[in-house]
């Protein structure tokens, strides 16, 4: 299929003039952009609409990459996972290709430049919290122009995922203010995916804080000799006891009240994981609760020599706080794995799905009572 010899004159003046070139099909234009502004092209299609944008895709490529052949667009899975090679990034830009603007938002070298041009071309909240993920554009001035936009779009989106994801990513230092992340955090109480991505992001400082919990005087001299001396396990174990580390129960057992979805109860058993592991550096997510409530049991009733020598340590010299620790080692063993059994054999959501994870969530919460000293 040949353009019209107008059209072909004028596409490869485009090309050669622009730095990113978007097709809209519903109006037949083509759009180039370049640091000298917006141009456009009106189609004048002597076939088919579908026919026709065909043959101005393979116009633009032939043009560009030197074969019609185009972006293939069946790797999406590789697109995604960024494999795109980083020297043709900004030719993909000229292609008039969705799929090919996305090999390069998920690139290892997309620049704040070339994220302007993606976003130029397809500006979407998906987009948005790729890019952001790039250090080199989160740190940019774009960067907070892509936070902007995410705050925004927050109340329209759907997906647990991407909701929780771009929370995390916009909680960067220095793209939102505190009124905005105040602001977030408290639309949390309604959707409790806003509440992980935060718990994800920044779990020693979220923006409700608990008051700490007060120790006997003796069992609390002899916990800070243990801090004093570098005891990481005492360390971890005190934090827990601190506004920030009853924070982080308090706004797990919020989401587990109100679990939304599967992604949800996911994504916090994996942020979970992240922050009760540091205690035990042999911990490893185990598939039920009664084997987490068994390998803690063990460490600390019966095989002190399974222990890392810190914990050991903690054991023998700060018996009043074993409970303590054993709720802690119990819940360091929490991750995806715990919940994968249940999670696997329904599809129920919200109320349904919080009454089939009680075997799982009811030790949890159990866990946190210890801790609170409740």
């Amino acid at each position: 299929m040949n353009l019209s010899s107008e059209d072909q004159l004028r596409l490869n003046v485009l090309v050669n003039n622009a730095d990113a070139i978007r097709i809209d099909e519903g109006s037949m234009t083509v759009y180039g952009y370049s640091d000298k502004g917006e141009a456009r092209v009106p189609l004048n299609p002597n076939c088919r609409t579908d026919q026709y944008i065909k043959a101005v895709k393979e116009c633009l490529s032939g043009a560009v990459l030197g074969s019609p052949g185009g972006y293939p667009v069946f790797l999406k899975r590789w697109t995604r996972m960024g494999q795109q090679p980083d020297q043709h990034l900004g030719d993909l830009l000229k292609l008039g290709e969705d799929e090919a603007v996305m090999a390069v938002v998920c690139a290892p070298g997309l620049t704040p430049q070339l994220a302007r041009l993606a976003w130029w071309h397809q500006p979407s909240f998906d987009n948005a919290r790729r890019m952001l993920a790039r250090e080199s554009v989160a740190k940019s001035d774009f960067g907070r122009e892509l936070a902007d936009f995410i705050i925004e779009f927050l109340p329209f989106e759907t997906d647990s995922i991407a909701i929780i994801e771009g929370i995390r990513l916009i909680l960067q230092t220095g793209l939102i203010d505190a009124e905005t992340r105040d602001r977030i955090w408290r639309a949390g109480q309604r959707k409790s995916s806003y509440r992980v991505g935060f718990l994800l992001a920044d779990p020693e400082d979220l923006p409700e804080q608990s008051d700490a919990r007060t120790l006997d005087h003796q069992v609390a001299a002899k916990l800070r000799a243990l801090m004093d001396a570098g005891n990481h396990a005492a360390i971890q174990l005190d934090g827990l006891f601190r506004p920030a580390g009853r924070a982080f129960m308090r706004a797990c057992e919020s989401v587990i009240n109100r679990p939304l979805d599967q992604d949800v109860v996911v994504a916090l058993m994996h942020a979970m994981q992240g922050y009760f592991s540091r205690i035990d550096p042999q911990s490893r997510p185990v598939s039920s609760m009664d084997e987490a409530a068994h390998e803690a049991r063990a460490i600390c009733d019966q095989d002190t020599a399974r222990a890392a020598p810190e914990l050991a340590q903690m054991i023998q010299r700060l018996p009043e706080l074993k409970p303590e620790l054993q709720a802690a080692l119990t819940l360091s063993r929490v991750g995806e794995l715990t919940v994968d059994d249940i999670l696997g054999h329904t599809d129920a959501v919200g109320t349904v799905m919080k009454k089939r994870l009680e075997p799982v969530t009811t030790p949890i919460l159990r866990q946190f009572a210890i801790l609170r000293g409740a």
